[in-house]
């Protein structure tokens, strides 16, 4: 299905989110938006954003608000976190939700840290959100910050700065400290429509057992797919089978 490529923004407070919407011909289209993860930007996404769009979906990507190394939203890198991702996850779909094309269905889905986001939105508006799609998702995050880890910083939790070195980027300390409470295993369950989840077998920054005990948690609802040879993030054949899979699981009646 054809598409036309726009550009979109709206408001989180005092930020402005800026994204990319991909739009078919229509009415009452169902939608789609799709969520990067950390340090990345809406470039990571958009082949599954215009997958979505190619299947008829009203699609969207955009750049997280201090959530990008490089990227065209407002925002501090010091003061992201994956609870501010939420709330701007939520401010899209509220976005999203008033335009005049669109109708009711609404999946969301992101990679690693856009999937751990993409997970808790839809456990905080079930009765929104009609599919999920969670590739690599970083549900490790609360632990690796209980753990006093997080990519390249290490940090003491019972004692975590407000500026934290994290390789080539800084990071700020609420991004562990959000999270030191949270175990997302027992709130997603509140989401039951389905879910596909796609993980890399050799996956060395978000293991395959945090995908898998995803698929335990969300029970029947939850199709997982594990790639074997396949790390966090995927490229080549294993990008190829990940489409497919969304694909089938966002097809269209």
């Amino acid at each position: 299905m054809s598409y036309q490529e726009l550009k979109f923004s709206c408001r989180n407070g005092d930020l402005t989110i800026r994204g990319t919407e991909y739009r078919p011909e229509g009415e009452n289209l169902p939608v789609a938006i799709m969520c990067h993860g950390f340090m990345a930007n809406q470039d990571s996404v958009r082949l599954y954003t215009k997958t979505l769009a190619e299947l008829g979906y009203d699609a969207f990507c955009f750049d997280f608000p201090g959530g990008c190394a490089v990227g065209e939203s407002d925002g501090d890198n010091t003061k992201m976190s994956v609870m501010t991702e939420v709330e701007d996850l939520l401010a899209v779909i509220d976005y999203v939700r008033g335009l005049p094309q669109v109708g009711k269905e609404l999946l969301i889905g992101g990679c690693s840290q856009g999937g751990i986001v993409s997970a808790l939105v839809a456990a905080r508006i079930p009765e929104v959100v009609t599919k999920l799609v969670l590739f690599y998702p970083a549900f490790c995050i609360p632990d690796d910050a209980r753990n006093g880890f997080n990519s390249y910083a290490t940090f003491d939790p019972a004692n975590i700065p407000d500026i934290l070195p994290c390789g080539p980027w800084i990071i700020g300390g609420c991004f562990p400290r959000d999270v030191l409470d949270l175990d997302p295993y027992e709130v997603i369950p509140a989401y039951q429509g389905p879910v596909l989840v796609v993980h890399g077998e050799i996956d060395d920054c978000v293991p395959v057992s945090y995908g898998v005990r995803a698929k335990e948690v969300y029970g029947d609802a939850a199709t997982l797919f594990i790639i074997p040879g396949a790390g966090h993030g995927f490229h080549g054949e294993h990008d190829e089978l990940a489409v497919q899979y969304l694909k089938d699981f966002a097809k269209l009646d």
